[in-house]
């Protein structure tokens, strides 16, 4: 791909924008250095060359993500920053919301929240076939302090039995439940799974016994 400028600093910066991560990890050709000219004539913009065959999907994504996310909510009446989207892994796009009325956007007991996590899931999957994170005013981090206290006797039933099935958890806790016992237990299977209503719960044991 090639990007264009009137200085080479103005075109690193075009192309760190675009693909989201640091320009000394993107493998670069400088075509044409940028000439000022004389009195306006001859001038010439800097132009670089980029091989992008090494950056991954997600990398190259995430601006365009960035740019639809915040167009969607700028149609809403709540008070909130620019939503902040990052690369969490390879697979998954995380999302920051944070401003004046961040907290509304949680509602009573995370209602709100899982509506929007479930939206936002939904739309990146679909399109894009990425998994999401959603952060809104340190509710996530919140939520994954109580599920660390949660898990503390699962965690000792794991390590004296070597399996477990959770008690039914609601949408972001199954989440952050898998999270937690898969730093925790690496070697074991780990997974969601749903009962015959619907409702989410997370076993533990080997994968042989998957």
């Amino acid at each position: 791909m090639r990007f264009e400028g009137k200085t080479l600093e103005d075109v690193y910066q075009k192309v760190s924008e675009y693909f989201n991560i640091s320009i000394s990890e993107l493998d670069i050709k400088i075509v044409q250095y940028p000439k000022k000219g004389f009195f306006g004539l001859f001038a010439k913009n800097a132009i670089i060359e980029v091989d992008d065959s090494a950056i991954s999907n997600i990398d190259k994504d995430i601006e365009l993500i960035k740019k639809e996310v915040n167009e969607l909510f700028s149609l809403g009446c709540f008070q909130i920053d620019e939503i902040d989207v990052k690369k969490y892994d390879e697979d998954t796009v995380y999302f920051e919301i944070s401003g004046a009325d961040s907290a509304l956007l949680i509602g009573k007991e995370g209602y709100r929240y899982n509506a929007l996590a479930t939206l936002l899931f939904n739309w990146i999957s679909q399109k894009y076939g990425y998994k999401t994170i959603l952060e809104i005013a340190s509710f996530l981090e919140n939520q994954e302090e109580m599920m660390r206290r949660y898990l503390a006797p699962v965690i000792k039933e794991i390590e004296e039995k070597g399996r477990v099935k959770t008690n039914p958890l609601d949408g972001v806790l199954a989440f952050l439940a898998v999270k937690i016992l898969r730093q925790e237990f690496p070697h074991k299977y780990v997974a969601i799974k749903k009962n015959r209503d619907g409702s989410q719960y997370v076993v533990v044991n080997d994968f042989k016994q998957r």
